[in-house]
C-alpha cells in the first residue's frame, strides 16, 4: 500500500505531498483559481509522473540491450477537454530525445514498449480517454574536445 500525506502550508491551495520516504512535492492551483505559483499543478504533475515513468521504462529496457544512454530529455505536452469539468487530458504528445551510442530501433522499440505496455501512468491516461502519441529522436554523443 502506497501513503501519500499531503498538508496545506501556503495560502489557501499550496500543499506540500509526502511520501513515506519524506520526499516532498509542492503542489498549487492556477492562479486563475486563487493559486500563487507555489507549486505545481496536480494535472501537470500526472504528466511528470508519465515522463517520469516512461523515462525509468526506456532507460532500463535500453541498458539491458547494452545501450549507452548519456543523455535523455523528454518534451510533453498535453491539451485537456476545455468547458467541462472535470477536465481531463484529450491529447498528450511526448518527444523522447536520447542521447548516447544508441541504436534507433532499439530506442523505438524501448519507447513502444513503454507506452503500450509497462508505463502504468500511461494506461492510467489512455483509460481517461486521451489519445498519447510521442516520437523519438537519437542524438549523437558530443565529442568531448580538449585544449592542448
Amino acid at each position: 500500500m502506497v501513503n501519500i500525506e499531503l498538508t496545506r502550508v501556503e495560502g489557501d491551495f499550496g500543499f506540500e505531498a509526502r511520501d513515506a520516504s519524506g520526499h516532498v512535492v509542492r503542489l498549487d492551483s492556477n492562479p486563475e483559481h486563487g493559486g500563487k505559483g507555489f507549486g505545481v499543478r496536480p494535472m501537470q504533475l500526472l504528466l511528470m509522473g508519465l515522463g517520469g515513468c516512461a523515462g525509468i521504462d526506456i532507460v532500463s529496457i535500453l541498458k539491458k540491450q547494452r545501450q549507452i544512454v548519456e543523455g535523455f530529455d523528454m518534451k510533453i505536452e498535453g491539451e485537456r477537454e476545455p468547458g467541462v469539468e472535470p477536465s481531463l487530458w484529450k491529447t498528450v504528445q511526448i518527444v523522447f530525445e536520447l542521447t548516447g551510442n544508441i541504436d534507433l530501433e532499439k530506442a523505438r522499440k524501448a519507447c513502444a514498449l513503454s507506452m503500450d505496455k509497462y508505463c502504468s501512468v500511461a494506461e492510467t491516461i489512455r483509460r481517461g480517454g486521451a489519445e498519447i502519441s510521442w516520437d523519438v529522436k537519437v542524438l549523437a554523443p558530443q565529442a568531448e574536445t580538449s585544449l592542448s
